[in-house]
């Protein structure tokens, strides 16, 4: 039996338990909800690979984590014209709203094309609407990636944190910076290999003729998107550094 004069710690304690498993398990589901976005995103990308029923049924699920996505930070809208900006906030903002219209155009442009999820919707201007679509499709890409970039800072936290990771490590570190310098490096080499500068400029109705495997593809485009990630998460980094230098 718990002591009288205890009774009010343990049951405060209890609580204070309770509500970190809660606020930890709707970390859970919402980085579980922003990865199920990422991966899909370079599910549908690999069109060729996947066939047009299963591009459209991504499509749509997509629109619907899209949309879960924005509920959960729905307050990000509410502080848009509240606090003063610098030049991080205002980068993350102009991204936020180019990739948040970008978006948009797909899932607008998606209608007129569809062949099987909504076929009755299917317009007659087909080769205009499948333009705007596959080219704002490779922007749209390329905005999550520097989106995700914006928090990878609050997503590596987050992490930490249900992971029970307290302490620095070196190692770990070096071996992290190591991970993401052969990530970006590869990247680029693929970006070259895969004409990306061509894709975000010049739409080709026949395709670009890479023969890929679901697992290469997979890879290709995972390390494309880790060469805007890395690369937005420590240019902000050494922007902070410098800015925290100045201050010393």
């Amino acid at each position: 039996m718990i002591p009288i004069f205890l009774e009010n710690e343990v049951s405060a304690h209890s609580t204070y338990e309770e509500e970190e498993n809660l606020v930890n398990r709707l970390m859970v589901f919402r980085l579980g909800v922003d990865l199920s976005m990422t991966m899909l995103m370079v599910v549908a990308m690999a069109y060729q690979v996947t066939g047009n029923m299963i591009h459209e049924l991504v499509g749509t699920s997509l629109l619907g984590l899209f949309i879960l996505h924005n509920i959960f930070n729905r307050k990000w809208y509410k502080t848009i014209f509240k606090g003063k900006y610098n030049a991080r906030r205002i980068l993350g903002v102009i991204v936020n709203f180019l990739f948040l219209i970008s978006v948009a155009v797909i899932l607008i442009s998606s209608a007129p094309i569809s062949a099987d999820v909504f076929p009755f919707l299917t317009s007659s201007n087909d080769m205009t609407w499948r333009q705007i679509h596959v080219l704002t499709s490779y922007w749209g890409f390329i905005f999550m990636a520097v989106h995700i970039g914006l928090s990878w800072g609050m997503i590596i936290n987050a992490v930490r944190n249900m992971a029970g990771i307290t302490q620095e490590s070196r190692i770990r570190t070096l071996v992290l910076r190591v991970l993401a310098v052969l990530i970006v490096v590869y990247g680029v080499q693929t970006s070259l290999e895969r004409d990306m500068g061509y894709k975000l400029t010049i739409y080709n109705p026949f395709g670009w003729g890479f023969d890929d495997s679901a697992m290469r593809f997979l890879i290709d485009y995972l390390s494309i998107m880790g060469i805007y990630i890395s690369g937005t998460h420590y240019a902000l980094k050494f922007v902070q550094n410098q800015k925290s230098r100045k201050l010393t």
